[in-house]
């Protein structure tokens, strides 16, 4: 398997969570698993436009990342290409519900042996970058 999808409802606007997904600021502080930091060094939230940064593990580790912003459809979709090793495409949908907006997470791994390898860690990191993006939605601005 080389695709890893999940979703979450968050009881917010689709107009709220895009906002946290395309705010360079409010990006770096949730995005990656838990206990991960980020430093941008490029946001260019455009379609075509680059996003370079390292993400801060907690075991003190840096690991660079390179993407490009391949589509941006406010406020209903984005897709990124991790233009680095490993290769993955991410797809982040958003739409209306009754209760807020669902958001729909998929990622499509170039290299599929890789992907079985660290699918145990990829499906939980997952889930935590979920749950990042959902408490920066939910925050008290200046909190």
């Amino acid at each position: 398997m080389s695709t890893f999808a999940t979703s979450r409802e968050i009881a917010a606007t689709l107009e709220q969570v895009f906002a946290a997904i395309s705010a360079p600021d409010r990006l770096a502080r949730w995005w990656g698993p838990a206990g991960f930091t980020n430093t941008f060094d490029l946001c260019e939230f455009k379609p075509g436009g680059r996003w370079s940064f390292t993400m801060h593990g907690p075991d003190g580790k840096n690991y660079r990342n390179e993407n490009v912003f391949t589509e941006i459809e406010p406020p209903t979709r984005v897709v990124i290409h991790h233009v680095c090793e490993p290769k993955f495409a991410l797809t982040i949908t958003l739409a209306r519900t009754a209760t807020g907006t669902l958001l729909s997470w998929t990622q499509v791994l170039e290299d599929p042996e890789f992907a079985r390898r660290v699918e145990h860690i990829i499906r939980p990191a997952n889930e935590q970058n979920l749950d990042r993006l959902t408490a920066e939605v939910l925050r008290t601005p200046g909190a």
